[in-house]
């Protein structure tokens, strides 16, 4: 008869992090990500300035805005976390992923 492994004791699991630092982190993220794709749109300008050919510009300029449908989405999941995370009751937080719902149809 073949031993069972002992189990080796689990490490703790580390506390959720607050509602503070979860959007703290998102912003941080979102900036670096509006930073980048202000780099994409100088570089498309410059694209433009020396003539580069219409077909490369507009493949960068695709890159881009999925790089700002990204930032747009890492901040609707900033507003679902808040509201999820904030709200009082069970009624407050199906209220407040209504109201993100809305948004993402009105915006996306």
């Amino acid at each position: 008869m073949a031993a069972t492994p002992a189990k080796s004791p689990s490490s703790p699991t580390p506390p959720a992090p607050t509602a503070a630092a979860y959007r703290s982190e998102h912003e941080r993220d979102v900036i670096n990500r509006l930073k980048r794709i202000e780099g994409q749109v100088r570089g498309l300008i410059d694209m433009v300035e020396k003539g580069r050919s219409c077909e490369d510009v507009a493949q960068q300029m695709s890159a881009a805005r999925k790089a700002m449908d990204k930032a747009f989405y890492r901040m609707m999941a900033c507003s679902v976390m808040e509201a999820v995370s904030t709200s009082n009751s069970e009624v407050d937080t199906f209220r407040e992923v209504e109201r993100s719902t809305r948004i993402l149809e009105k915006y996306a």
